[in-house]
């Protein structure tokens, strides 16, 4: 019932601000296979659940997802503390301008089969100290459900605040975003060989990828007109090549964990 209940909230708190998840009132404009390494300048507000993870300085050191008013997710080896703050609305993060919102960590839950060793159940939903408020620059990420709506082939998007080049001592200021196609399970194990699970899922590998600073970050994929968290920056190539596929933690094989995390907490 406890679940069920706060589903429902959910949901009322969305139809009173007139909110779909996935649906940002700012449209993002996608100019194809350009790469968060060397990369593309994301519309200003165009990604309302992309948030920066910094420690006490304002150090951004990952990414992650709104996925309502209270919780965000993002990648476990982020390593996420009660120290850390949520930058939510930000577009470029060098600036005392802009009208972001910061909130602190309230408590951090690691999926309890995360493996460090071998990055597999790369994942840790966040809850925040107070509750944010929705508008055009934030709101949150639809959590994909069926894997068979995001086949091989599909173009995604990832955003982030990650190297744009792998051997910079500096994150860039501004939020970068890159399209990229979807891979088999097949497809990529056949390249990481023998180092891909059921847990994760594989982008890229056509000129575009996710670089160190991205980590926890969104993949997201379009159905029905919203976009759908299909994957959340896990690991990749050391030198973020743009032609070997970075991996994602697969999100469809953590919604129930993740919606059970939220209601009982």
């Amino acid at each position: 019932m406890a679940f069920l209940w706060v589903l429902s909230c959910l949901y009322l708190i969305n139809a009173a601000y007139g909110l779909e998840c996935g649906r940002p009132a700012i449209n993002p404009v996608i100019t194809g296979y350009s790469r968060i390494v060397n990369g593309e300048d994301a519309v200003s507000g165009s990604w309302p659940w992309q948030i920066s993870l910094q420690d006490y300085s304002g150090w951004h050191f990952c990414g992650g997802s709104l996925l309502n008013e209270n919780w965000v997710v993002t990648a476990a080896h982020c390593g996420v503390g009660q120290s850390h703050y949520v930058v939510l609305g930000a577009h470029n993060k060098c600036s005392s301008s802009e009208d972001n919102v910061v909130v602190g960590v309230a408590r951090a839950f690691t999926h309890p089969n995360w493996d460090s060793y071998n990055i597999n159940n790369d994942v840790t939903v966040v809850k925040l100290k107070s509750s944010v408020t929705f508008t055009p620059r934030i709101s949150p990420v639809c959590l994909a459900s069926n894997p068979d709506l995001f086949p091989g082939g599909k173009m995604c998007m990832t955003s982030g605040w990650g190297l744009t080049n792998p051997f910079d001592s500096n994150t860039p200021c501004i939020l970068q975003q890159a399209a990229l196609p979807l891979l088999t399970y097949e497809q990529c194990n056949n390249i990481w060989t023998n180092m891909i699970t059921d847990a994760m899922i594989c982008a890229g590998a056509a000129g575009a990828t996710s670089c160190m600073g991205d980590s926890g970050g969104p993949l997201v994929c379009q159905n029905g007109g919203a976009w759908n968290l299909v994957g959340i920056v896990s690991w990749g190539s050391g030198y973020c090549s743009t032609s070997t596929p970075a991996v994602y933690t697969r999100v469809t094989m953590f919604r129930s964990w993740i919606e059970q995390t939220i209601a009982y907490n």
